[in-house]
């Protein structure tokens, strides 16, 4: 029998790789010798680079670039091989990199992650996947393209820096001079929010709160989108309110699909298919998947989901271990996962369950794979 080992990191406590260590020790002690394989798995979000770079055996290239409040920052991406690269725009331009009392994306930019874009063209690169989650901007990408060559003008003619502030003030947008290799480079964005750049579900009003912004500046923050939005509808006659994912990232999504021709795709898809998952599949009798907490919104782009759905496709069973089930935890059933346990064996508060995590997780493995055991056992 072999296994397939590919569950999510359960944030805060164990990462995707210690999940696969764990399973192995929990199959061993109740199946004996047994045949597995194991890759660290992430949806798109935090944590993505981490697990494809390790998954493909890829290298890490550092370089100092601006954060997002301006500030130097030293960065890290990952490099598959001569011809792909797969960037987080969070190493750069990410909400944890600014301090709670200088949170404000009225001043935040996402420069520095077109500069980890244009380093990555610098090496040669000529495939490149950014995920975009995680971001401290409001700016629509303006300070990342900028970065790599787009000038955006006042009504005067003065180039703006390409800060959130920058939006109202925007009146023309010059590609010019936008990086020669952009258009032979294929460009893949990670995102799996479906908002568009402006309105109550846009990229201000869903998301600025959590970047610090106050009402007030999600106001000024929305008409200067609005604005923004305005001027790519008339020079460029692309409609960013159309483009599902243009408002993640605080607007990132527009800008990469807009001004370097990214072609927006699911995190957990992209992440699976970088890391080859369904070459992995052949021959594997069972995958082991999980999460820290399965509900509902698992089925929306999720590490499970995108295991599981891949796993039927291929004729592969595969079963869950969560931390914990949600609301309408069972829908994911609809997703080619077969069966879901958790990892608690008691009613305990959140932090004793945190505190113990890989106890209860290896523990959890072992009652799981004893269910799967004896359901061999009764079909012999």
């Amino acid at each position: 029998m072999r296994f397939l080992f590919a569950s999510d990191s359960f944030k805060g406590t164990l990462s995707s790789g210690q999940t696969v260590r764990l399973l192995a020790k929990a199959a061993k002690e109740v199946f004996g010798d047994i045949e597995y394989s194991g890759v660290p798995v992430a949806d798109g979000g935090e944590g993505t680079t981490d697990a494809v770079v390790t998954a493909e055996n890829g290298e890490w290239i550092t370089t100092d670039v601006c954060g997002p409040m301006m500030e130097k920052v030293t960065a890290r991406y990952g490099k598959l091989d001569g011809n792909r690269a797969v960037i987080e725009m969070a190493a750069a331009s990410g909400l944890p990199l600014v301090p709670l009392d200088k949170r404000n994306p009225l001043l935040a930019t996402s420069y520095g992650t077109g500069e980890l874009i244009r380093h990555a063209l610098d090496q040669g690169f000529t495939d490149i996947s950014i995920a975009i989650g995680g971001s401290a901007t409001n700016d629509g990408g303006m300070g990342c393209a900028r970065a790599l060559g787009v000038r955006f003008l006042d009504s005067e003619g003065r180039e703006l820096d390409g800060r959130g502030e920058d939006l109202e003030k925007v009146s023309v947008i010059d590609v010019s001079m936008l990086d020669h290799r952009i258009p032979s480079t294929k460009i893949t964005v990670m995102c799996d929010v479906t908002n568009p750049l402006c309105g109550e579900n846009g990229a201000t009003w869903t998301f600025g709160a959590q970047k610090g912004a106050t009402p007030e500046m999600q106001a000024r923050l929305e008409a200067g989108m609005v604005n923004y939005r305005d001027v790519i509808r008339s020079q460029f006659g692309i409609d960013p309110d159309a483009i599902k994912g243009a408002g993640a990232a605080g607007g990132l999504g527009a800008a990469l699909m807009v001004f370097l021709g990214g072609e927006m795709k699911s995190g957990i898809d992209t992440v699976l298919d970088l890391i080859g998952f369904d070459r992995r599949l052949e021959g594997t009798d069972l995958v082991v998947t999980g999460e820290g907490r399965t509900d509902w919104q698992s089925c929306f782009g999720k590490v499970m989901q995108g295991v599981g759905e891949r796993a039927a496709r291929k004729g592969v069973i595969a079963v869950g271990l969560s931390g914990s089930l949600g609301r309408d935890a069972a829908q994911i059933f609809d997703h080619g996962i077969a069966s879901l346990m958790t990892t608690v064996d008691a009613p305990m508060p959140l932090e004793e369950a945190l505190g113990r995590a890989e106890e209860l997780y290896y523990l959890g493995a072992v009652r799981m794979f004893r269910f799967i055991k004896a359901g061999m056992d009764l079909k012999k």
